[in-house]
């Protein structure tokens, strides 16, 4: 596999995140393809049907193998682990995560909040936490990034929801959803409690914004070379969640995401409120 196979990992994995980190500078960049490519690769043998979960294990051994030193001739993995020393990588971030992949081979339902959250920290506030070893931030701006992985995840949560019924999984906490009279999150179940589920997606909605606030706060610590990329792939986030606020249904009919040209509009404007 060559570094353009390693690319087109990524390229096909995210949208959003793809076109806006073409707006890093370069080393930057192919430093997030290669964090992405690992991540993807390692999502992509939970998130099909039937799971390959024996790929996913030797993906995981592999990765064990070649952060002790031992080449696997696995370019996505190799490439990992060098990133990984470069950049200082706690290892425990890298276990969350596969962890985090681990539970998606086994666990369909989150009873609490507290649960969600914990898959969550391994499958995208780590995300944040490489992301900011990247680009070499001050040790101040972990909170925050690990806060924006986490928005951006429950907005995936909130769009994907379709996708994740045809894999027979559910993110959000089983309680707060009982609240609302849902059985389960299956069209056919949501179309008899609407209003219900309208109710129930906006709350959700309502605690992105909350977490996505906080975020932001930690964007004081990007300098602008970085802050056009992350702000771009963060406001086309809000933007997907604005649109699924207005009509919660729309996840049932489309898998809502921002066209390209809409992607590199933001990061214009961006741009341009750097050089004002």
């Amino acid at each position: 596999m060559a570094n353009r196979d390693i690319k087109s990992i990524f390229k096909r994995g995210s949208r959003t995140y793809f076109t806006s980190s073409r707006f890093f500078p370069q080393p930057v960049r192919e430093d997030v393809i290669v964090l992405y490519s690992f991540v993807r690769t390692a999502d992509n043998f939970v998130d099909v049907v039937p799971q390959r979960e024996e790929d996913f294990y030797k993906f995981w051994d592999d990765y064990r193998r070649s952060h002790a030193g031992e080449p696997t001739e696995n370019p996505v993995i190799d490439s990992f682990t060098e990133l990984e020393k470069r950049k200082g990588f706690q290892n425990e971030w890298v276990n969350a995560f596969l962890r985090s992949m681990e539970m998606d081979l086994n666990k369909y339902e989150y009873r609490t909040l507290e649960e969600t959250l914990e898959y969550i920290h391994g499958s995208a506030e780590v995300i944040g936490l490489f992301m900011a070893s990247i680009m070499e931030l001050d040790s101040g701006s972990l909170p925050f990034a690990r806060r924006l992985g986490r928005s951006m995840q429950y907005i995936n949560f909130i769009r994907d929801i379709a996708e994740d019924n045809r894999l027979g999984r559910t993110y959000f906490p089983q309680d707060e959803m009982r609240e609302f009279g849902l059985r389960s999150l299956n069209e056919r179940d949501v179309v008899c409690e609407r209003e219900g589920f309208k109710s129930f997606i906006q709350t959700q909605i309502r605690r992105y914004w909350d977490w996505q606030i906080e975020a932001e706060q930690g964007f004081r610590y990007l300098p602008r070379r970085f802050l056009i990329p992350i702000k771009t792939a963060s406001d086309m986030y809000k933007w997907t969640a604005l649109r699924i606020e207005k009509n919660p249904l729309i996840v049932y009919k489309m898998k809502v995401k921002p066209s390209k040209m809409k992607i590199f509009g933001s990061a214009f404007l961006n741009a341009m409120a750097q050089r004002s």
